[in-house]
């Protein structure tokens, strides 16, 4: 049930938006009605389409949208679609996040795609290194994405398109706020020749924490430049992020909840503990007329990252001797992705994208573990030297291999038919082992009709079925040298409803889905070191529902409401020794209820503000059900004045200053993120 927090926040905030648009209304004359603006999105098709005539769940934000949000996070910047819920932090440190769709929080069941080039290529989504500075949309797809970019996902597509080389507009930034957080950014065009346009983005970040040694600092740049002419187009890209973290700890849980022995923001990491990364990705493609009309599209990035990390974790709740355990370890990643494919013309109704795609990946980790000692109170830090004796490895060299074909039928006037197919075949290797290959379709079709139309108002149902599978995951854990495990795979339905109407001025979504889920990939422990293992079958089902309005006088609102029931069907764990049949559970850290409403005023010039609030259902911490997490409420509040060249704001989040177990790290043994504390920032931003 919605607390009466949640609902007193929510009540107060919307009679401040309500008094700030009654002030913005009174310095202006009556307004006309303001046009909708239509959204595009090639995520599901590769084709330019509008998300209410595909047969699938999929937002579009736009960058004025996370521009009128304050949005510089993956979760800010989601804060508001439908069935989706970001963790902040987790094992890849604070810079990261571990998002959620349908029912799922697992960082590599879904797919994060960088201006068409899967980001974070063979291995899992490179999230810490994603920005979203001078970002044009933000393309959000609920469930699998079996045929385009090679790597495929389960639950969810996360597309970020940065502007175009030619965009003309430059921005620039500035920020800083609570624990000494701050930084600044750049986003200009070139000076370009007579066909040459290019762009370069470019920011510094700090971000502190309530605990003194949890923060991080990030370096980006990214330069996008483009020839473009009639009918073809050749582009290059090249993406830059330097990171340097001090990790937080995860909080152990005892029996049924989280330890009372250990206070809230203990950081039991060693004092010289980090977590750093340097990424390069370059990136070039091309499109062209080809014969008889069609056109050619290839794309091709380059992608190195060194990771280096030097961190620990407690792993026995008491003042005992090597009550901890640490990790030194270097991951060295190169990953290649080629794609071709060409777009044949719309002819008899029928139009058509067949293609192929490579995507390579090489990985090691070499690294050492050791135990060290720290204090329960974790009043100090503990000082401890480095290991040279990295005698411990993960590596694992992997290459899928696709061909696929697209289709979009239009066999009535109403009726929009989307299929796709894919022959798929990977090949990996581990460590000093054999390799294991598996060549297997997989494919999707939807339909999506237009039960009623008039004017911009309509009515469309939808459904889709989904069959998909890739690779299980693999993390450069020190004790994963054993073997490959069995592929992950996935079959879906969803149906829905997409409606439009008071002339374009309200859109509501709402679909329910069915996802069997076969040998899903989840942590466990090995010999004190963590490991993944292969958890049998399990479902996930649910229905999730959207409403998007937009009112006179610049003001708009969102809410969303989502149910999910995620449930072992046939999985056995071992507890203690003891294999256990977790049949019926409910999957670990999975919400059955998330809901979230927002309301937005972002004039183009005048008072501008936002207010968001969100409730997180109970959910279990473990896959026993025997820790059962209360639901919790977040509040975030932002509010500003915008110039014609200029804006400032002041952005809140988490008002409530919640701490709840928000994502399980897969360091230790029931161990568990917090979220982040209340936080305020100040920022400032020209347009020239």
């Amino acid at each position: 049930m919605i607390s009466a927090t949640f609902a007193y926040a929510f009540g107060v905030g919307a009679a401040v938006l309500a008094l700030a648009g009654w002030a913005q209304a009174q310095s202006q004359t009556p307004a006309t009605p303001v046009a909708i603006a239509e959204k595009v999105e090639v995520v599901a098709t590769r084709l330019p389409e509008s998300p209410d005539e595909v047969p699938a769940a999929i937002e579009v934000l736009t960058g004025d949208d996370l521009r009128n949000l304050g949005a510089t996070t993956l979760k800010d910047a989601l804060a508001l679609a439908a069935g989706v819920e970001v963790a902040p932090g987790g094992d890849t440190g604070p810079a990261g996040s571990v998002p959620e769709f349908w029912g799922l929080r697992e960082l590599d069941a879904f797919l994060l795609v960088v201006d068409d080039i899967p980001w974070g290529g063979a291995f899992n989504p490179a999230l810490t290194s994603l920005s979203l500075r001078d970002v044009e949309r933000v393309e959000i797809l609920r469930g699998a994405a079996p045929v385009t970019f090679g790597a495929t996902s389960f639950v969810g597509v996360i597309h970020v398109v940065h502007k175009a080389s030619a965009a003309q507009t430059s921005y620039a930034t500035g920020q800083f706020g609570s624990y000494g957080s701050g930084g600044g950014g750049i986003d200009v065009a070139l000076p370009s020749s007579a066909r040459w346009r290019s762009r370069l983005s470019a920011d510094v970040d700090r971000q502190g924490f309530r605990d003194e040694r949890t923060s991080y600092a990030r370096g980006h740049a990214l330069y996008r430049g483009a020839i473009a002419g009639a009918s073809s187009r050749t582009w290059v890209m090249t993406d830059l992020s330097w990171l340097s973290q001090n990790p937080a700890s995860p909080h152990p849980r005892e029996g049924a909840g989280l330890s009372s022995n250990v206070p809230l923001d203990a950081n039991y990491n060693q004092a010289n503990a980090f977590l750093d990364e340097t990424r390069l990705t370059a990136a070039f493609g091309t499109e062209r007329p080809v014969f008889q009309a069609a056109s050619l599209g290839i794309a091709a990035s380059y992608t190195h990252s060194a990771q280096s990390q030097f961190r620990g974790f407690l792993t026995d709740i008491a003042n005992t001797a090597g009550n901890a355990t640490g990790l030194r370890e270097n991951i060295d990643i190169n990953d290649i992705y080629a794609d071709a494919h060409i777009t044949w013309p719309e002819r008899s109704h029928v139009r058509v994208i067949g293609g192929g795609d490579l995507l390579f990946g090489n990985g090691e980790g070499r690294g050492a573990t050791f135990a060290y000692t720290v204090p329960l109170d974790a009043g100090s830090a503990t000082n401890v030297t480095e290991p040279v004796n990295l005698n411990l490895d993960a590596e694992s060299r992997r290459m899928f291999v696709g061909g696929y074909l697209l289709a979009e039928i239009v066999p009535a006037p109403k009726v929009r038919i989307s299929t796709g197919l894919r022959v798929n075949a990977t090949v990996e290797r581990r460590g000093e082992g054999e390799s294991v290959t598996h060549a297997r379709p997989s494919g999707s079709v939807g339909a999506i009709v237009s039960v009623w139309q008039q004017g911009a108002n309509h009515v469309r149902v939808f459904a889709d079925y989904r069959n998909t599978f890739k690779p299980a995951a693999f993390d450069f854990s020190l004790a994963e040298n054993e073997g490959v495990l069995e592929p992950e795979t996935a079959r879906s339905v969803e149906s829905g409803v997409k409606l439009r109407t008071a002339a374009g001025r309200l859109d509501v979504e709402a679909s329910g889905f069915r996802m069997s889920f076969t040998n899903l990939v989840t942590a466990t422990v090995v010999n004190g070191l963590p490991a993944l293992i292969n958890s049998g079958e399990t479902r996930f089902q649910g229905f999730e529902v959207a409403a998007d309005g937009h009112g006179p006088r610049n003001l708009s609102g969102r809410a969303a409401y989502s149910f999910h029931d995620g449930t072992f069907v046939d999985f056995v764990q071992a507890f203690d020794g003891v294999p256990t049949q977790l049949a019926g559970k409910r999957f670990e850290m999975s919400a059955r209820h998330l809901f979230s409403a927002g309301v937005i005023l972002a004039p183009r010039d005048g008072v501008i503000a936002d207010l968001i609030v969100k409730h997180t259902g109970d959910r279990y911490l473990n896959k026993r059900n025997t820790a059962l997490a209360r639901p919790f409420d977040t509040v975030d509040i932002g509010i500003g004045y915008r110039f014609k060249q200029y804006e400032v704001r002041l952005d809140g989040r988490n008002l409530g200053d919640r701490r709840d177990p928000v994502s399980e790290s897969e360091l230790g043994d029931a161990q568990y993120y917090r979220l982040f504390p209340r936080t305020l920032r100040l920022s400032a931003g020209v347009r020239f």
